[in-house]
């Protein structure tokens, strides 16, 4: 992120509910306040109540209908703040540390930022062009672990929850939580979000195999004899990332879950995505992304594996 703010500026921009009301409004509707209901643009003000009213459907609404703010008794201010941390820290923020600085309890702090979590899904095309695509693990060392938690089953990867990535060369980001690193699921992720007739870089793996088929142009590198560039072969990017999201792991969150981690991934996909954006623009697109989702305290902690 370009243009950051100090806690001093956020203050100075952000004093009280009022004005962090008018930004959130600003941001979720930037053409026009619309009817979370029906989508109608012909809304009434009710200035006393701090509520809007539609035209249409003559329903009720406020700032935070139809987003992941419903029903939150948070104070905006404390919204803001924690969207603007969870932009501004590179490696991430804990709940315990977040809750610290917002002056809430840990448990509120952890509910806050999973729905901010929420909004950083990014929306967008196929990728094109060259793009890189690699599969990292993400979890405990067995070795670490209580003698009760151990699989007993090996070393390496057991235990740990697949993530697989694509990085457009000098572009963007997507990585997801999979069940395996099999070809079928490999190949699926791929074709799901790489345009057909586009060049695609991996390693030897072989779950890549095959990929020419799908009129790819699959260009490869081998690790193995320590090979880390080759013409336009190269996983530099994505495994740069991998590298980002893993320093987040190991020295902020320590832990990851399997039915939250696609939400961990999305925050760190985020930021890379918008790390050219200001600060300001940032905080719009978060709030612009709230819209349309709704995530209760219940969900999380009954999550399915995603």
């Amino acid at each position: 992120m370009t243009d950051n703010i100090s806690v001093f500026d956020f203050l100075k921009k952000f004093p009280d509910e009022d004005t962090c009301e008018k930004y959130i409004i600003a941001a979720r509707f930037p053409t026009g306040v619309s009817c979370p209901f029906c989508g109608n643009h012909r809304i009434y003000r009710l200035e006393a109540q701090k509520r809007f009213k539609c035209g249409t459907c003559r329903k009720q609404f406020t700032a935070r209908t139809g987003s992941v703010l419903a029903e939150s008794k948070v104070p905006l201010q404390k919204w803001l703040m924690t969207a603007w941390i969870m932009t501004s820290h590179p490696k991430g923020i804990s709940s315990i540390q977040l809750a610290k600085t917002l002056g809430v309890t840990q448990k509120t702090a952890w509910f806050l930022a999973h729905r901010i979590r929420e909004a950083f899904t990014q929306q967008g095309g196929l990728f094109t062009g060259t793009v890189e695509v690699d599969e990292t693990y993400i979890g405990g060392k067995e070795k670490n672990k209580h003698a009760s938690k151990k699989l007993k089953a090996g070393r390496g990867a057991v235990g740990k929850t697949a993530v697989v990535g694509i990085k457009q060369r000098n572009g963007k980001v997507k990585a997801v939580a999979v069940k395996d690193t099999t070809t079928s699921t490999i190949h699926a992720f791929i074709l799901k979000n790489v345009h057909r007739g586009s060049t695609v870089c991996t390693d030897e793996h072989r779950s890549y195999l095959g990929l020419d088929g799908y009129e790819y142009k699959h260009l490869t590198i081998n690790h193995s004899v320590g090979e880390y560039v080759k013409d336009m072969a190269s996983t530099n990017g994505i495994e740069s990332f991998w590298s980002l999201l893993k320093r987040g792991f190991m020295g902020v969150y320590h832990q990851m879950s399997p039915e939250h981690l696609n939400r961990y991934v999305n925050e760190f996909s985020f930021r890379h995505d918008v790390l050219k954006k200001s600060c300001f623009e940032v905080l719009n697109k978060v709030f612009y992304n709230t819209n349309g989702r709704r995530v209760t305290y219940k969900d999380l902690r009954l999550c399915p594996t995603k």
